[in-house]
């Protein structure tokens, strides 16, 4: 028996989950290229002068730089949407992965690779929207100008969408990803890109308002992108994910009011 044999057998017998393996580590490498600044930045050589977790100042250097700008912007953003969002999609992966029990190993790779990839791509599109919210308000100056109002507003906006029924609307098909799947069902490759861009776009809907805070902290901010990220998984993953969402918003509203309130004083 060959090695690869012996290594086929040795993770069939123990039921690993390669799937789950496979994605993990790609957070993992998406979480040390986001840490390592393994990625080249908006603005190149200036980039590295500038402090990139600041407010604004990542959107900013991408909308200097043109279309390279932008580009390299996007990337960085689908990469830190990958090392935030996979972690907590694994269920959902892996939940498709055994749907296509059956089909040959080279179609399975085929169908879970084209789910996985529209997951990251979908994510990936949402970095339009720090742009464009950049090109119309600089986030960087109004920080500057009316940093306290502008945080206490967007914390404000996410303690109403986190206790909104839309939130718990897209919320519920995030933590159901059984029932998306068989709800939901295609088959085929392009059967895999149309279930993967439809559950991403209500995971988009779930925690968009978690991310606009995100933006407003520092997009490129290591510690609040690490909170962020534990918050929005638990939401997803664990049986009091509900309540830990109504405690979210709770607790941001609270602050929010805080913030606004010493800012206007």
């Amino acid at each position: 028996m060959g090695i690869q044999d012996s290594f086929r057998d040795r993770i069939t017998r123990r039921r690993l989950p390669i799937v789950a393996l496979v994605t993990y580590t790609i957070a993992l490498l998406a979480w040390a290229a986001v840490v390592g600044r393994w990625l080249p930045m908006p603005g190149g050589e200036m980039a590295m002068q500038m402090q990139m977790s600041d407010p604004g100042v990542p959107e900013a250097m991408a909308l200097s730089n043109g279309i390279t700008g932008i580009g390299l912007y996007l990337v960085m953003w689908g990469v830190m949407m990958i090392a935030m969002m996979y972690p907590s999609s694994v269920p959902l992966f892996r939940l498709y992965s055994k749907t296509l029990e059956g089909t040959t190993p080279t179609g399975k790779a085929a169908r879970v690779g084209a789910f996985i990839g529209t997951y990251a791509l979908v994510w990936t599109l949402t970095g339009v929207v720090p742009l464009v919210v950049n090109t119309l308000v600089p986030i960087a100056t109004l920080a500057n100008a009316h940093g306290g109002l502008l945080v206490g507003g967007t914390l404000l906006l996410l303690s109403g969408y986190q206790l909104s029924p839309y939130k718990y609307r897209c919320l519920r098909y995030c933590r159901s990803p059984l029932g998306f799947l068989m709800s939901h069902h295609q088959p085929g490759v392009r059967g895999a890109v149309r279930m993967s861009w439809q559950f991403a776009v209500f995971c988009v809907g779930c925690c968009w308002a978690l991310f606009a805070f995100m933006l407003i902290v520092g997009s490129m901010n290591i510690v609040w992108m690490a909170l962020i990220a534990v918050v929005l998984s638990l939401e997803r993953t664990v049986a009091w994910g509900e309540q830990l969402a109504r405690a979210v918003g709770v607790l941001a509203g609270i602050t929010g009011i805080t913030i606004v309130v010493i800012s206007i004083v």
